[in-house]
């Protein structure tokens, strides 16, 4: 295939360095002889729906240099749920603007997408090489050791709770329990990372409850006032999927408002688990309990990027793009670890088909301790190489106790 052009697209919610593998893909097919031009599709496939695209093709190398850096989806982004008629528009559209190389940026629902557009276009004997880029902050993409995007929301989950959990600290005369919200939908690969800056008992978070540990409301109440008796304090990390032993949602029921366009829950737009458990706190154990969302910020904040998150999602967008310029088609690129000290990973590829909507990757049960209330150190063997350079323990002041000389309380 000669002289073909090669749209790209962003799918789903962004991160901190999405652009970077956008930036990895513009870059590489500029390099590509059998790439003629480069077109952006404008919030994913409502672009081609609606023939919202631009031409990239001579994108300065300096605005790449600055794309990488940039957070959000520069081209824009979506979660419309195509219909039949929606698909095989897509394919019209991208066959009369010339394009036979198609790459788009997303995660599990987005490679569905992608795997049902290859697939059509094979069926209608168009030749559209299409190639996904892996791209999600919850880490729960199947086939891959980690998708780019986690790295980066993990650290600042991770300095987050550190650093919320040294305000605690210093409040404990006030206040008895904070409550910190994690993203992550069904998995708790996220609200692990939260215990990424944890050095010692006394460091937060002193509890972590995930999505893939059915949740038990009178171990966690024994468990918050055993952390309060001894510290006068807990920091609790609460996965926003957290389910009970029945398999529901803790806390106020999720209705259809609570659904984005393709049926998956919302739990920021629910008053959502740790609001509900900060009530229970307070009306079980007359404890003070407080609720932090940080919600988008954590994939949005470009200031707590990691290193190698924001250059392996650069690597993936520039392997895409010369898998199918190579002839490659109906793959996703993966990232496959080599050794974790020193930290090395290396690009594969798996069949889009074998990716789907419909198959997650859970936190592994071994990554938890047996409480199921904190991570083991096996999460912190996987996880720690991908958020950069490792946290810092923060002091504490030490010394000796001046005697009281004027009264006592």
């Amino acid at each position: 295939m000669q002289g073909g052009v090669l749209a790209v697209a962003q799918f789903g919610g962004p991160s901190a360095v999405i652009n970077a593998s956008l930036a990895g893909v513009i870059r590489e097919a500029q390099r590509q002889h059998s790439i003629s031009g480069i077109y952006g599709l404008q919030h994913g496939l409502e672009g081609a729906l609606a023939e919202q695209i631009l031409d990239l093709t001579a994108t300065p190398a300096a605005t790449l240099d600055q794309l990488v850096h940039t957070p959000a989806a520069a081209l824009g982004s979506s979660r419309h749920k195509l219909t039949d008629a929606d698909y095989q528009r897509v394919i019209d559209v991208l066959r009369v603007h010339g394009v036979s190389y198609l790459v788009f940026v997303g995660g599990n629902g987005s490679m569905h997408a992608g795997h049902r557009l290859a697939e059509l276009a094979a069926a209608a004997g168009y030749d559209l090489r299409v190639a996904g880029v892996p791209k999600t902050i919850d880490n729960d993409l199947f086939g891959t050791d980690h998708a780019p995007g986690y790295g980066s929301a993990a650290r600042f989950l991770a300095l987050a709770t550190r650093d919320t959990g040294r305000d605690l600290e210093a409040m404990a005369t006030f206040d008895d329990v904070t409550l910190l919200e994690a993203m992550g939908r069904n998995t708790g690969w996220l609200a692990a990372a939260s215990a990424l800056a944890k050095f010692d008992e006394d460091d937060a978070p002193h509890l972590v409850y995930v999505p893939e540990i059915p949740f038990n409301e009178t171990h966690f109440l024994d468990a918050v006032a055993d952390v309060h008796a001894r510290l006068r304090r807990v920091f609790i990390v609460i996965g926003e999927g957290i389910r009970d032993e029945a398999g529901q949602f803790v806390g106020n029921p999720l209705g259809a408002e609570s659904q984005d366009p393709l049926g998956r829950m919302v739990h920021s737009l629910a008053v959502g688990a740790p609001f509900y458990l900060a009530d229970l706190i307070r009306a079980r154990l007359g404890l003070q309990a407080r609720v932090l969302r940080p919600g988008l910020i954590g994939r949005a904040l470009s200031t707590c990027v990691s290193a190698p998150d924001r250059t392996e999602a650069e690597h993936v967008g520039v392997e895409a793009v010369r898998q199918v310029a190579a002839g490659r088609a109906g793959i996703m690129i993966t990232l496959e670890r080599l050794s974790s000290t020193p930290y090395l990973c290396a690009p594969g590829t798996i069949p889009l088909a074998q990716v789907g909507a419909s198959r997650e990757k859970p936190l592994p049960r071994a990554y938890m301790n047996a409480a199921g209330t904190l991570p083991s150190p096996e999460f912190h063997h996987y996880a720690l190489p991908l958020i950069g350079t490792p946290p810092e323990p923060l002091p504490r002041l030490a010394g000796a106790s001046i005697a009281r000389r004027l009264f006592t309380r």
